[in-house]
């Protein structure tokens, strides 16, 4: 009798890793199905200016933890799209507010949908107590590591 392949250790920083891995491929196949082209990035950028509209480049990253090149990126792309268009501030001529434009309104309006949906598969698996708990122990975890010294991009707390 062979013994089994030994297996790695099981480090949290490769398991989320690996959660939003799959989490990603899950995203990007719903979208396909339903004929959307967006990116997870692109459609939390949209959903907080959707939330938060008229704000700058600045804000959005912070609103949603990237950093402000990586941004700009998703940004120009999303304008080239036409789903968000940029405005000169009167108050700050150097300064762009951005807006969704009503194509975008109606691609986020599509896709909030298909997100909300992958929810319970993403946590598949997992008791309606155990998703609880997982969410409640990631907030926890994300909240207090925020709060520490690191490399990741600020994000911005919500109530």
């Amino acid at each position: 009798m062979s013994d089994p392949e030994p297996r790695p250790p099981l480090y949290p920083a490769t398991l989320i890793r690996r959660l939003n891995q799959i989490a990603v491929a899950q995203f990007t196949a719903a979208m396909g199905r339903a004929g959307l082209d967006l990116t997870p990035v692109q459609f939390c950028a949209m959903d907080a200016l959707a939330a938060q509209p008229g704000v700058d480049q600045a804000t959005l990253a912070s609103l949603i933890g990237y950093d402000r090149a990586t941004l700009g990126k998703v940004v120009e792309r999303l304008e080239l799209k036409e789903i968000l268009h940029r405005e000169v501030r009167a108050e700050d001529r150097r300064a762009r507010s951005l807006h969704l434009t009503q194509q975008g309104l109606a691609l986020l309006a599509k896709a909030r949908p298909q997100v909300a949906a992958l929810q319970p598969q993403i946590l598949e698996g997992l008791s309606g107590t155990e998703k609880d708990e997982l969410i409640r122990l990631l907030t926890k975890l994300t909240d207090r590591v925020e709060e520490s010294d690191h490399e990741a991009p600020p994000m911005a707390r919500f109530g």
